[in-house]
């Protein structure tokens, strides 16, 4: 049976850099956002006038952000699906990929909330920090988890967008969602006088009124696209076991994928740790220059991901290799941007989040490894877009546990030289990624039919 198609389903036009900006222009500044949660957590926690604070909010985030890594596979996975679907001009697989995804997210999200007291004891097992700081992270973490169904429902919903190529849409919900969450940062903690518990209040907040706003605009899309929100075949499609299959195939992979991620950021957040709350707040606010830059590199790698994955579901290799190498070039001269400007401003911005003498002085003398960090890891984020659009998991996930090894292994070479050699073996690690991965691209475009 040949799949749905409408004439909103047009054939795909060529890669050109307007394309690759269409997509990645949007995600770029909705991206760039994203980070703001933390830097306003931070900066507004910064200026209480302890460093246990400081730690407290670095060490939640850093949980959370390596929580939701794991889940990334709902977007991502979303997102691949999605643009081969739109390549392919099917707009059954089109809706029921974000129906699927959806269930998932929402499923996933609520069991994380019902076991959170198991899931908080195994995760502050791990850690090293001083007693309060270990309080107020918990409490921070028993308020955050309420967002968790949310924001994984808000995962697929970007996915979805992304794919669609949509990012104009994808920018609206996350410039809420950030934008929401910093004016309740301050809103709870300036204006009402709380800490901790008012960061991660703000939180949850704007994450649920974003997936409120999320489903709402993909009613409104697919009615319009596609001609349905869900037609009366999309049920049969919805649990069609090749597509569960693949999507299953796919979304483990990446799942695996994400664990290995998540496992390095929590080694280098609990190395620190173990060396001082000091290290740890420092640690905390590098951290901020990384996520930024990766926030904002990622924009690109989403497009490879929307118009890699079209060129694949279209079977047109011309298309699929010109759509990565378009994207990569704008990657890289935007990695060595930011490596500038974090040469240039890194004080300045160390200053502006946080006012505690000893925090300072730590990040700064440690400030060198966030000004290479995007030139490190710009392969790696670009290489991850390309896979993801393809679909190739399975490489993903051997590269990325292969390359954890090597950190690891590096890690444990580099301690004489403390944080430096914690930062070092880091570094490494983003490097070995795009180094395997790139080792892994011919198979890849030959496999396009």
């Amino acid at each position: 049976m040949p799949p749905e198609q409408s004439p909103a389903v047009a054939e795909p036009k060529p890669v050109t850099h307007g394309r690759v900006w269409a997509v990645a222009g949007p995600i770029i500044i909705s991206n760039s956002t994203v980070p703001l949660i933390g830097i306003a957590d931070t900066a507004v926690i910064g200026h209480l006038g302890e460093a246990a604070f400081i730690a407290a909010i670095a060490l939640g985030a850093i949980i959370f952000s390596s929580l939701y890594w794991i889940f990334g596979f709902l977007r991502m996975g979303t997102t691949g699906l999605v643009a081969q679907a739109l390549g392919a001009r099917d707009n059954a697989e089109i809706r029921s990929a974000i129906h699927r995804a959806m269930l998932v997210g929402i499923t996933a999200g609520t069991l994380l909330a019902v076991c959170q007291v198991p899931l908080s004891a195994a995760i502050f097992l791990g850690f090293e920090a001083g007693p309060q700081v270990e309080a107020l992270a918990a409490e921070y973490f028993s308020i955050r988890i309420w967002g968790a169904p949310a924001m994984l429902v808000n995962f697929a919903i970007l996915g979805w967008f992304i794919g669609l190529q949509r990012a104009d849409i994808a920018l609206y919900l996350q410039l809420y969602l950030n934008l929401a969450n910093v004016a309740l940062d301050v809103l709870f903690v300036v204006g009402v006088g709380m800490n901790v518990d008012g960061v991660a209040l703000g939180t949850v907040i704007a994450e649920w009124t974003t997936v409120i706003a999320g489903v709402g605009l993909v009613v409104w899309h697919a009615r319009r696209s596609t001609g349905a929100a869900f037609a009366p075949g999309d049920r049969a499609r919805l649990w069609s076991m090749d597509a569960l299959r693949r999507m299953l195939s796919v979304n483990g992979d990446i799942f695996i994928r994400s664990a290995f991620l998540m496992a390095a950021f929590i080694w280098l957040t609990m190395q620190g740790a173990a060396q001082s709350d000091v290290v740890l707040a420092a640690n905390g606010v590098l951290l901020h220059f990384l996520y930024l830059a990766a926030h904002a590199l990622d924009g690109f790698a989403f497009a490879s991901e929307a118009l890699v994955g079209e060129s694949k579901g279209a079977r047109n290799r011309a298309r699929f290799r010109q759509a990565a190498i378009l994207s990569s070039l704008w990657a890289v001269a935007s990695a060595v941007a930011f490596a500038l400007v974090f040469w240039l401003l890194g004080a300045w911005f160390i200053g502006l989040l946080t006012s505690v003498a000893d925090v300072r002085e730590t990040a700064t003398t440690y400030l060198v490894w966030a000004v290479v960090s995007p030139l490190a890891a710009v392969a790696s984020y670009q290489l991850d877009g390309i896979f993801v659009g393809a679909t190739r998991t399975a490489d993903m996930r051997n590269m990325m546990a292969l390359s954890f090894a090597i950190y690891i292994a590096a890690w444990w070479a580099f301690q004489p030289w403390g944080n430096h050699g914690l930062w070092a073996a880091f570094t490494l690690f983003s490097v070995v990624r795009g180094i395997t991965l790139g080792l892994r691209y011919p198979s890849l475009e030959r496999s396009i039919a």
